[in-house]
C-alpha cells in the first residue's frame, strides 16, 4: 500500500509548525539550525510526538470495538499522557501502567508532570516499581489479560506505540509533510535531528525519508540521539521497525545500513537521568532562543545536536532541522535541577 492509502485520524492541528533557531545557530557558528515543534502539534493534553504516531492507530482502535485503551510507561511517561487525552478525546476509558523507569529521588515524581495529567484525563493508572526496558513488559500484558477477564475489550498500546505494527507510519508521513514545508520555506533541510529510545519515531523518518530519496533521489541524514542508555536493544528496534515501515508504504528496497544513524554519548547515566551536557543544553537553547527542552529526551537529543555541531559534523552551509517531540511536562518532576 502506499502511504496515502493508510487511514489517518486527525488529532493534531495539521503540520507542526518549522522556525529557525538564529540565536543558537549562531551560537554553534555551524550551518542553520531549525527546529519542527511535535511539543506543539495537538490541542490534547499538550500533544507530541505520540500524538502522530496515533492518528495511525485510532482508525484500527475504532474498528476493534474496543472500550478500553491498554499503555505502559514510566511514572513521567508523555506517551501515557498522549494516550489518556486521546481517551477522553475518542469517549473510552484507559489503563496505563506506570513502572520505575527512572531512578530519580524527587518526593513528587509520581504525582507531577505528566502523571498528574493522565490522573485529570480519568485514566486508570497503576503504579509498578520494575525498571526501564523498551521491550514488552510482563505488567502490560498482565493488565490486558485482567481487563479481559472482568469482561472489558482492551486495546494493547506497547510502550511509546513503537511496537504496534503501525507506530512506524506517523513519522514516515512527518517526512512528506517537512518535504512539503521545505518548499514553502525555500530550504532544504540536509540533516534532520531526532532522540531515540522505544524506536518508531526515528524509524518512522528513516522510512519516510528513504521513499522519499527514491521518489526524488535527494538523500537527507537522519541522526538519531540514544537517550535509553540501551543502545543495543534500541539500534535493533530501530532498524525492526523501520524496514516493517518501509514494507508497509511500498519502499521497494532494502534499507541501507547508512540510513540507521544512532549516535551515543549523550543518554546520561541511565535513561531518564540528565547529565551536565543534558542540562547544558537545557539552558543553551532557553536563554538564546526561549524554547524549553526536557531532561528525558530533548535535553539529550540537544545536547548531542549542539556537540556535533561544534565537532564540524554540519557544513556552514548546511539546514539542519531539529526534532522537537515535546516531554516538557516531566520538568515539575526534576525541580532540584534547576534549584
Amino acid at each position: 500500500m502506499a502511504l496515502s492509502d493508510y487511514e489517518r485520524y486527525p488529532l493534531t492541528f495539521g503540520p507542526s509548525p518549522v522556525h529557525q533557531l538564529q540565536r543558537l545557530s549562531d551560537h554553534l557558528g555551524a550551518g542553520k539550525i531549525w527546529a519542527k515543534r511535535e511539543d506543539v502539534n495537538s490541542g490534547l493534553a499538550f500533544g507530541g510526538n505520540k500524538t502522530r504516531k496515533m492518528e495511525y492507530i485510532v482508525p484500527d482502535i475504532l474498528a476493534s470495538g474496543a472500550d478500553t485503551l491498554v499503555s505502559i510507561g514510566g511514572y513521567q511517561s508523555n506517551h501515557t499522557r498522549q494516550v489518556a487525552a486521546i481517551a477522553a478525546h475518542l469517549g473510552l476509558q484507559a489503563r496505563l501502567v506506570q513502572e520505575r523507569w527512572v531512578d530519580w529521588d524527587d518526593p513528587v515524581n509520581d504525582k507531577v508532570g505528566n502523571i498528574e495529567l493522565s490522573r485529570i484525563l480519568g485514566a486508570d493508572v497503576r503504579l509498578d516499581p520494575a525498571g526501564f526496558d523498551i521491550g514488552i513488559r510482563s505488567s502490560w500484558e498482565n493488565a490486558i489479560a485482567e481487563l479481559e477477564a472482568d469482561g472489558r475489550k482492551p486495546y494493547a498500546i506497547p510502550a511509546g506505540a513503537s511496537e504496534h505494527p503501525l507506530g512506524g507510519l506517523g513519522f514516515a508521513n512527518w517526512a512528506f509533510e517537512v518535504a512539503e514545508q521545505e518548499k514553502e520555506l525555500g530550504v532544504f533541510f540536509d540533516t534532520i535531528v531526532v532522540c531515540t529510545v522505544t524506536g518508531s519515531t526515528h524509524a518512522g523518518m528513516i522510512a519516510g525519508f528513504a521513499l522519499l530519496e527514491e521518489q526524488t533521489g535527494v538523500k537527507r541524514k537522519v541522526i538519531g540521539i540514544d537517550a535509553s542508555a540501551t543502545v543495543e536493544k534500541t539500534r535493533d528496534q530501530v532498524g525492526r521497525i523501520a524496514r516493517h515501515t518501509a514494507g508497509l508504504i511500498d519502499l521497494g528496497r532494502e534499507l541501507r545500513d547508512d540510513e540507521i544513524d544512532i549516535r551515543t554519548g549523550w543518554e546520561g547515566p541511565a535513561y531518564g537521568i540528565p547529565d551536565d551536557s543534558t542540562i547544558a543544553a537545557i539552558r543553551t537553547t532557553a536563554e538564546l532562543e526561549g524554547v524549553i527542552l526536557d531532561p528525558v529526551y530533548e535535553g539529550k537529543s540537544m545536547a548531542g545536536l549542539i556537540d556535533l555541531a561544534e565537532a564540524g559534523e554540519f557544513a556552514k552551509d548546511s539546514n539542519v532541522l531539529y526534532a522537537h517531540l515535546g516531554g516538557q511536562l516531566a520538568l515539575n518532576a526534576y525541580s532540584s535541577i534547576f534549584d
